[in-house]
This record gives C-alpha cells, structure tokens and sequence, in this order.
C-alpha cells in the first residue's frame, strides 16, 4: 500500500514567512498582500510572524526572494505582483524571467518560493485574481463569476495557503 505524505495548511509548529510585493499595479498587489497576510492569520501565524519587503516591479522579486531566503530566518517566502499584458513583448520577459529566477531560488535555497504573480491578458482579469469580497470563504479559492475565465478568487490568499501547505510537507519528506 502506498504511504501519502501530507502537507496540511494547520501550523504544527512555529513557522516564519516572508512577503516580497511588487509596488507595480499597486492596487492589485495590496490586495493580493491582503489576501496572503490575512490567511496566514486565519490560519493561525501571528501577525509579527509575517515579514513584508516592497519591491518596484515584478522583475525585481527573484533578488529580493533570494536574499529573504538566504536569511535563513523564513519557512517560505511569497512572492506577489501583477502584470499586464501591453502592445510590447515587455511583458513576455518579465513574467517569464520572474517565473524562473523565483524557481531558482527555491531550488537553490531548498525552500518554498510560491509564485503569487498575476500574469494576465487584462486588467479586469487582473481585478477578478484579486478580489476582496472572496476572501470572506474559508480557503480563498473561486467564488465563482459570470465572467468564465476570470472567477473572483484572491491569489494571495491561496499562495500564503500553497506556502502554509508546503512548509508542512517538506519536513514530512526529510
């Protein structure tokens, strides 16, 4: 019979998290900040047991990420921005540099780098990702919409969820 390792969202033990949250497209970022503070909350971290560091855009989050990790004071680091696709390939490189050096960096340090960037086609769909009035359901995830692509959801709250979930399983695999 095969033996599951689990990585529960419920703290077992002290647990330690930092944010990392692009200044770009501010009013999605500090709602998708808002998502991810509150639910380490909810699910029982302390408020000062949550570090923030503020970033210009999303292309500097791999650095910040890297040097958070190599604190060694975290359980995992967050990682938050929104980007909107434009007329320019502009948005091609950032999110794709983004998206490798956050890999990276958790293959480097051996420690849950969670990928919380939007990386939408428009700013409505950027809206519905980081929605206030979801995080009013238990685990952050989809309400719903009548907009088919872009169910309201905030994806802050369900990195911090990815991030509590993934502290919990590496210990069980070491």
């Amino acid at each position: 019979m095969a033996s599951f390792l689990d990585g529960s969202t419920n703290p077992t033990a002290p647990r330690r998290f930092a944010i990392a949250v692009s200044r770009f497209n501010a009013p999605i970022t500090e709602a998708l900040l808002e998502g991810a503070t509150r639910t380490f909350v909810d699910h029982g971290i302390p408020a000062d047991a949550v570090d923030v560091a503020r970033v210009p855009g999303a292309f500097e989050l791999p650095l910040v990420c890297d040097k958070l990790a190599a604190t060694g004071k975290y359980n995992a680091v967050v990682a938050l921005g929104c980007v909107v696709r434009g007329d320019t390939p502009h948005f091609d490189y950032v999110c794709g540099e983004c998206g490798r050096g956050l890999m990276d960096v958790g293959l480097k340090h051996q420690l849950p780098i969670i990928f919380g960037v939007l990386t939408t086609d428009t700013m409505q769909q950027a809206l519905h990702r980081a929605d206030a009035s979801s995080l009013n359901s238990s685990d952050g995830a989809a309400d719903g919409d009548t907009e088919k692509h872009t169910p309201k959801c905030n994806k802050g709250a369900e990195a911090a969820l990815c991030a509590l979930e993934m502290t919990a399983l590496l210990p069980a695999i070491s």
